[in-house]
């Protein structure tokens, strides 16, 4: 019983995706500036293996109106930034400046039904 055999640990290769503080100013300027409209309401931001999320919501108890999602590192053909509304991507690029400004066009969540 004297041979030790190290496992790896699985929580070293995970690579902890972030924002850094000018990719918080951007997002959270969109935000505020929608919140003074009294569109959105309520934001989230979630870290997850090889992603970070920034989740906006128009009531807290409701699924998020946009996520915007950076995960750099995911092959040649996979852009870091993707804006998603639900499970449709609507926009994908290299750079958050770009990505945002889907918003410009005043995008509005419309209810099924």
């Amino acid at each position: 019983m004297d041979n030790l055999l190290r496992l790896p640990d699985s929580r070293a290769k995970r690579r902890v995706v972030t924002f850094d503080r000018r990719e918080l100013r951007q997002l959270l300027a969109l935000y505020s500036a929608r919140v003074a409209t009294g569109e959105w309401r309520d934001y989230a931001i979630d870290f997850r293996p090889g992603m970070a999320l920034f989740s906006i919501f128009r009531h807290t108890a409701e699924q998020p109106l946009f996520a915007i999602a950076k995960a750099p590192g995911g092959g040649a053909r996979t852009s870091p930034w993707t804006v998603y509304a639900g499970p449709r991507r609507l926009a994908q690029g290299d750079d958050l400046e770009a990505v945002l400004s889907i918003f410009d066009r005043r995008l509005r969540v419309l209810a099924g039904g």
